[in-house]
């Protein structure tokens, strides 16, 4: 039987489907939601008799009163008022049981069957398409976000690993023993970039990379001080111009620091990390360095204090034995006194050493109440010494006594004494600041050497009493200018510039001298007895200090 052609009617109706189908397929295929609006709302007059057509999504206020009236319509839609249009009609955008929106159409007159049928199916395709565009979308988020943590992960497992390799790098450098200069050349390795370990005072201790400086940049002393109490504060790797700077500071007390030279700003993240880990093994190995360091002052001065006590000769060879010093060579005891422009005992202490260290006069040296004791296995320049130690400590004052030499363990008691004897005269006789050899202090050698200290405070009161007694009771210094002017062989110029008076005043104080102690400063042997009994008089005021 052959069926009868369909007619215009139903080709009508074939046709919208056809267009449906290729509507859908366009909605489909990579259109974005906005889009899809677009073509859902564009179709609906080929669709039907309608002179409005408009999809409005959930959430949408851009037409308020139509979503008023939608959100009390049915969950299958249903009738609605479409301003100026006579009958309208919402359909919803429906995927799952919430719509996402609807399909407001509205025209002349009710709708048709047909029309009603196509302009359901249209919003059925809609709400498909809008419902896989955002499942895509969503997709599409998930698949970002987990390329993001994927890549942080990446990021977290390379810096994980990064730290290992530091971390394992510096500590095999802190098993090892390799001290500051493996871990300069382990942070170079880690770094690329030149490395600096330098002390708390910004001295360099170790480089490792290209390009050292020469001679190594030091701040100024109040400078370095601010660096240093910044980069304590922050508490973490600090850039100071073209360096960044990590402390090494154990228990909170700065032993030094860990420097990266980077002018170009190429260090990041790792090499702040690989900086932050060197300065923690730095600061293990400065606390492991000053508690070693420690351990040894105490045994020096235990050797030294037992030395100059006078202890037992087998004790005091043992314990220099355990230092690796040799004690059975001939000594001298050297005192000195003194200081920086700045008052720093330790400061002074080091300085000492490292004279002593270079001229080379001898490694033994420690710090006893304000005086600092070497002993010399060494004969060096004295003076030169001396100043050597000025140089150290950048200025200030250095005083020195030198005793006589050590043959054997029991004559180290005795060269300190001459020692500090020879330190202290030179004061109590106002000479300028100079080392001091016992050797040549000539005549007070003999006057230190009396045991009767009474027989020198007789010759004393004889020659000098009435002066010392009018000096006592006037506050007056005739026998400090009878001193003066005795050891620079009567010179009236060069005495009055000692004494810093004018000369009258010299000529003034000496005739009252003459008459007080009823004395002829013209008489050599006057002149004698007054000269010695003036260094008398100082031998017993620096023995009086001294006991």
């Amino acid at each position: 039987m052959i069926s009868a052609p369909p007619d215009r009617a139903e080709r009508e109706l074939l046709s919208s489907m056809r267009s449906l189908l290729l509507l859908g397929k366009m909605m489909a295929e990579g259109a974005d939601e906005r889009q899809i609006v677009l073509l859902a709302s564009g179709a609906a007059p080929s669709l039907a008799r309608c002179e409005f057509a408009q999809v409005v999504l959930s959430g949408d206020t851009g037409m308020r009163d139509l979503a008023v009236e939608i959100a009390g319509l049915e969950p299958s839609g249903g009738q609605v008022r479409v301003p100026g249009i006579a009958y309208g009609w919402a359909w919803p955008l429906r995927r799952t049981d919430e719509p996402l929106g609807h399909l407001v159409v509205g025209g002349p007159a009710e709708f048709s069957g047909e029309e009603t049928f196509l302009l359901r199916a249209l919003a059925q395709q809609t709400g498909d398409a809008l419902a896989n565009r955002r499942l895509h979308s969503q997709e599409q988020a998930t698949a970002a976000t987990l390329v993001a943590v994927n890549d942080r992960l990446r990021g977290t497992v390379e810096a994980l690993r990064r730290s290992m390799d530091i971390h394992s790098r510096l500590t095999a450098v802190a098993v090892s023993g390799e001290g500051q200069d493996g871990i300069a050349r382990a942070v170079h390795d880690l770094t690329g970039l030149g490395v600096a370990i330098e002390d708390r005072h910004g001295n360099l201790q170790a480089w490792a990379g290209p390009d050292r400086p020469s001679p190594y940049p030091k701040d100024l002393p109040a400078c370095r001080e601010r660096l240093i109490a910044r980069a304590a504060r922050e508490a973490r790797p600090l850039r100071h111009g073209a360096e960044v700077l990590a402390l090494a500071h154990p228990q909170g007390d700065t032993l030094g620091a860990i420097v990266l030279h980077d002018p170009e700003r190429r260090a990041g993240e790792a090499e702040l990390m690989a900086l932050e880990h060197g300065a923690t093994i730095l600061a293990m190995e400065l606390a492991r360095v000053r508690s070693l360091a420690e351990s040894e002052l105490r045994l020096r001065r235990d050797v030294v204090d037992e030395l100059l006590g006078g202890t037992d000769e087998e004790s005091s060879l043992a314990r220099a034995m355990a230092l690796g010093y040799d004690l059975q060579r001939p000594h001298r005891v050297v005192v000195v006194e003194g200081h920086g422009r700045v008052r720093d005992d330790d400061a002074f202490f080091q300085a000492v050493r490292r004279a002593a260290r270079d001229e080379p006069a001898g490694t033994l040296v420690v710090a006893r109440r304000d005086e600092v004791v070497l002993l010399a296995d060494g004969e060096p320049d004295w003076e030169h010494l001396r100043r050597s130690v000025l140089r150290e400590i950048g200025g200030g004052r250095a005083r020195m006594g030198v005793g006589q030499r050590c043959e054997q363990v029991g004559d180290f008691p005795r060269s300190y004494r001459q020692a500090r004897l020879a330190l202290r005269l030179p004061a109590q006789a106002e000479w300028d600041d100079r080392a001091i050899r016992f050797d040549d202090l000539g005549v007070y050698q003999l006057l230190v050497g009396i045991e009767d200290l009474g027989e020198i405070e007789r010759f004393v009161q004889h020659w000098l009493g009435k002066l010392l007694a009018y000096d006592a009771s006037r506050g007056s210094e005739l026998v400090r200018t009878l001193a003066h002017h005795l050891e620079r062989g009567g010179n009236y110029e060069l005495t009055a510039k000692s004494l810093i008076v004018h000369r009258n005043t010299l000529k003034y104080r000496l005739q009252r001298i003459r008459q007080i102690a009823e004395v002829d400063l013209g008489d050599p042997d006057v002149w004698f007895n007054l000269h010695l009994a003036t260094r008398a008089w100082r031998t017993l005021e620096v023995l009086g200090a001294k006991r």
